[in-house]
């Protein structure tokens, strides 16, 4: 399953903790069950991105393997911050349901999705290895997915795509240098009629997870034109906002900035006005 190129330890970790979280969920309810229920579930609502303008995903997790505990909470106080992210101006809701090292849940996703009540669509944010994670996410609300291409070979991340296709997700290709980009550029040529599709540059360092900016911009000029362009980690301030825009970003993926925020919701409108050179 694992990309042959070095990783670190910290996404074979991850990988390793997300199938055995499928593992464990398999033995609860029956794959076919799931997606049954899924399918079945109510649609979520699409991803509306501004035309030619800058749009922001807000996320909620309530740890950073980097940073550490950024606040406390839990599923009953996630409702009211994704609303407010959401009458900031946030375009979609990305929620970390991982566990071991983001004190994530599903039922984080559950409540975020719950509380918007169909205004903007959430983004299951994890480690996923599996298409019942997939079904998992359509089934507690979700809008969308987020695939980290370095920790997928072809057949999984092909699974794990056609997946969010029957499911009516779309999908955040996260990326973190070159030959990632490459693969997300031809997966885009395969899935981009069917499902809306969404290019993502980490740049965190995936020994030591620094946090790397510069590679922002060395990456960007790689993205392929035709798929809005997500800038995730490295931005903080609406100045950094402002900044990525300028690369050439479309979206930007803010966390731990506005977990940590004693005034989240002011930085959700400053970061998008930014971005927006308003």
């Amino acid at each position: 399953m694992n990309d042959s190129r070095d990783q670190g330890d910290f996404l074979a970790t991850m990988a390793a903790g997300s199938r055995e979280r499928v593992a464990a969920a398999r033995a609860r309810l029956a794959e076919a069950e799931l997606l049954a229920r899924a399918a079945d579930a109510a649609e979520p609502p699409r991803l509306q991105l501004s035309s030619r303008r800058f749009d922001l995903i807000a996320e909620v997790k309530f740890r950073s393997p980097a940073a550490g505990k950024l606040r406390r909470g839990d599923a009953s106080s996630v409702g009211a911050r994704v609303g407010g992210y959401a009458d900031a101006g946030a375009a979609c809701v990305s929620v970390l349901t991982e566990p071991s090292r983001f004190d994530g849940s599903l039922e984080h996703l559950q409540a975020a999705a719950r509380a918007l009540a169909g205004r903007i669509p959430t983004l299951r944010k994890d480690f996923l290895v599996d298409p019942y994670q997939i079904a998992e996410a359509r089934l507690a609300g979700a809008g969308g997915v987020l695939l980290i291409l370095r920790m997928l070979d072809e057949a999984v991340v092909t699974a794990l795509i056609e997946c969010a296709v029957r499911l009516r997700l779309f999908v955040l290709l996260e990326c973190f240098d070159a030959v990632d980009i490459g693969r997300a550029a031809a997966l885009a040529r395969r899935y981009q009629s069917a499902t809306q599709l969404l290019i993502g540059v980490n740049c965190r360092d995936l020994v030591t997870l620094a946090v790397v900016p510069a590679r922002l911009e060395e990456l960007v000029q790689l993205l392929p034109d035709d798929l809005p362009r997500v800038a995730e980690s490295g931005v903080a301030t609406a100045a950094d906002a402002g900044r990525v825009a300028i690369m050439g970003y479309d979206v930007a993926l803010v966390g731990s900035a506005l977990m940590n925020a004693l005034e989240p919701l002011p930085l959700v409108r400053a970061m998008v006005s930014a971005g927006r050179n308003e």
